[in-house]
């Protein structure tokens, strides 16, 4: 066996947990990301080996059944749906991914509210949540949840306090073995999928790395942005009020940055006013979001949406297509696991 086929071998032998669980080749998740992960995106992840998932973001019923009638139509492979907790007709969301007898259906943005999880499992489908701590981890697993994703301050996108390395090396050794723990936030490299998966990881998720994707419906302006960008660009957004408890962004830094401060003083204000309850406050400060980055991803005005990405962004060098991002990945992981005993 050439050193080569030594490396490809230990990959596949330390992704076939993940792999089995998503239904797919190779264990690599696209993270959803909202006006970018759509169709065509996650059709294309998926017929490449990859796991796609819709970001279902703030689209309604409708559009989300329509968006997965026509992924299916690209592709006959298996995808996810991810889901914002917070969205007023989660429940409704739940039923559409049930009725297209979607595999895998992903909670993000908080705890799962009350019969969620099990709305999910009566489906038939598979339920993942974001752990941004051991302590809620261990709850999510107690609460019937099906894998985890162990995801980083240095993602794109809303994100947590604590960094991917030591979520990892909390949360791999203790839980690892009970579910599948795919780790997220900051990967662009092989070598760093490799790492983890040594660390008990099922398999890992990225996103900004696909976001230049030939494939990916991203503006050119957004891609050049991302192409142009290096790690320290992409920076977390500053909460204003601490009553307004805003999920930090992780963004290339650009005019927007400042209209979100803006936007949080008018939201905080209401809230002073009594104009607004605490979770409309948040609805608001959610849609602000969707509305700033489809201005960038969908009509490419680069200055005042939000370039959404994570510090992986520097390693984002040219468009490609999936499929050779994948293989790229999978032949850097392979070789750092060549010079490992088995």
């Amino acid at each position: 066996m050439s050193n080569e086929s030594i490396g490809a071998e230990r990959l596949q032998r330390r992704m076939a947990r993940g792999a089995e669980f998503l239904g797919s080749e190779v264990a690599i998740l696209c993270g959803a990301m909202s006006w970018v992960s759509e169709r065509n995106l996650v059709s294309a992840m998926s017929n490449a080996g990859g796991f796609g998932l819709i970001a279902c973001g703030a689209m309604s019923s409708e559009l989300l059944d329509a968006e997965i009638a026509a992924t299916k139509a690209l592709t006959d492979k298996p995808f996810g749906v991810n889901l914002i907790t917070m969205h007023p007709q989660l429940m409704d969301l739940i039923q559409v991914c049930a009725k297209h007898q979607v595999s895998h259906v992903v909670l993000a943005g908080g705890l799962p509210p009350k019969g969620s999880v099990e709305a999910i499992k009566e489906t038939g489908a598979k339920v993942i949540c974001f752990a941004p701590a051991l302590s809620l981890a261990k709850k999510l697993i107690r609460s019937g949840v099906d894998a985890l994703v162990v995801e980083g301050m240095e993602a794109g996108g809303h994100i947590g306090p604590v960094s991917t390395s030591v979520l990892a090396q909390e949360i791999l050794p203790e839980l690892a073995e009970q579910v599948p723990v795919f780790v997220a936030g900051g990967i662009g490299r092989g070598e760093a999928i490799a790492g983890y998966l040594d660390q008990g990881a099922a398999g890992v998720q990225l996103g900004t790395r696909f976001v230049c994707a030939t494939e990916s419906i991203a503006h050119p302006n957004f891609k050049r942005a991302f192409l142009r960008a290096s790690a320290r660009d992409a920076v977390a957004s500053v909460q204003i009020d601490p009553r307004l408890p805003v999920i930090p962004v992780r963004a290339l830094k650009n005019a927007s940055s400042e209209l979100f401060t803006a936007k949080q003083r008018e939201v905080a204000q209401l809230l002073d006013e009594g104009k607004v309850e605490m979770l409309e406050a948040q609805l608001q400060i959610e849609h602000y979001w969707a509305g700033a980055l489809r201005r960038a991803v969908i009509e490419g005005d680069v200055d005042n949406g939000s370039l959404m990405a994570g510090q992986s962004v520097g390693m984002v060098t040219k468009e490609e297509p999936v499929a050779e991002i994948i293989a790229t990945l999978m032949a850097e992981a392979a070789h750092a696991l060549e010079k490992r005993a088995a």
